[in-house]
């Protein structure tokens, strides 16, 4: 199977970036591009940052940091119902043997 591939202009900080995806992704390159502009938009207003290379390193961070968390939380829940669910079988089984 061929993937479509389309350009998506995307705009981030006023700032026009053309990207070519497939199209299957363009919804989530977009929304993307809004997080990571709500993101710099905020470190600019805040004031506390100056320079657009800068607000973007550390929007960057932010976002790849927030990732971090949500993988170390996906990891730990994938553990936790892992071992709930051999417990269940466990209990299954033992049921099972016992009648």
């Amino acid at each position: 199977m061929i993937k479509k591939t389309q350009p998506v202009c995307l705009t981030i900080m006023g700032k026009e970036y053309k990207i070519v995806c497939d199209e299957e992704e363009q919804d989530d390159l977009i929304q993307s591009a809004q997080q990571i502009d709500v993101q710099m938009r905020k470190m600019r207003d805040s004031g506390k940052i100056a320079g657009p290379d800068r607000i973007a390193v550390m929007a960057a961070l932010n976002l790849a940091h927030e990732l971090q968390v949500m993988k170390n939380q996906n990891t730990q829940l994938t553990q936790k119902l892992s071992e709930s669910l051999a417990k269940l079988s466990s209990k299954i089984e033992n049921v099972l043997e016992n009648h």
